[in-house]
């Protein structure tokens, strides 16, 4: 059964994304406020594969939710939930390890695409190895993808699971400039039209986390590199 726990304060907005979930064939569990989500996850022993976030909750906030589910697992999927007024906060979430956001308001069909796609992500680590290779070594870095993991000189560098799609498109195309919007298509699975996937700040706030973890010196990339007016590259 898909587990998806559903943390937000307001509880028409709840109720209304709960539907929606269950008429997809989710099995969701509600929370009133973040610290409440939190006692969930840990009760359940983080028997989730999504959770949603909404960021201005009493008690806990969706921010400091966040952080504290990452410091359990890498794994679980993480979507926050924004008014179009929480500009900063969409990329504080995103900087913090949320996977995706989706503002309000939105539509069953746009919240369901946005946690179907985070579901699909979280589930591929159960499918792994179905690859022509199972690592893919560059430099001092081993890409695993049967494992799904990342190791700089043989010390493991922890990915959420976009962290570790956007690296192996990276390491599938080494020396290759990407463009947002190729990178955007790959790991979100963007769709034309899709005003959402238009912005290329979800790609630029996830580079900036992954290069706070794979390189000496953040501020001076040698690896992910700015491709300007393009997008990114990795060089060996």
């Amino acid at each position: 059964m898909k587990k998806v726990m559903v943390a937000e304060d307001e509880s028409a907005i709840r109720e209304f994304i709960v539907i929606n979930l269950k008429r997809s064939g989710y099995d969701v569990t509600e929370a009133e406020d973040g610290a409440q989500a939190l006692q969930l996850y840990d009760a359940s022993g983080g028997d989730f594969d999504v959770v949603l976030l909404d960021i201005m909750m009493p008690e806990m906030d969706g921010i400091t939710v966040c952080k504290e589910l990452r410091k359990r697992s890498e794994s679980v999927g993480i979507i926050m939930l924004t008014a179009k007024t929480e500009e900063m906060d969409k990329v504080t979430g995103l900087l913090v390890g949320a996977d995706d956001y989706v503002t309000k308001p939105f539509s069953p069909a746009e919240l369901m695409a946005r946690v179907d796609s985070v579901y699909r992500r979280v589930a591929m680590v159960e499918k792994t190895g179905a690859a022509s290779r199972d690592q893919i070594a560059l430099g001092e870095f081993v890409l695993d993808l049967r494992s799904r993991t990342l190791t700089k000189g043989g010390r493991n560098i922890e990915l959420t699971q976009v962290e570790f799609q956007i690296m192996e498109y990276f390491f599938q195309n080494p020396g290759a400039a990407l463009a947002r919007s190729q990178i955007l298509q790959h790991v979100w699975g963007s769709s034309t039209g899709s005003a959402y996937y238009t912005e290329d700040k979800i790609v630029d706030v996830n580079i900036r986390r992954l290069r706070k973890k794979v390189e000496d010196d953040p501020s001076s990339p040698k690896h992910l590199m700015t491709i300007w007016g393009i997008g990114y590259k990795w060089v060996t």
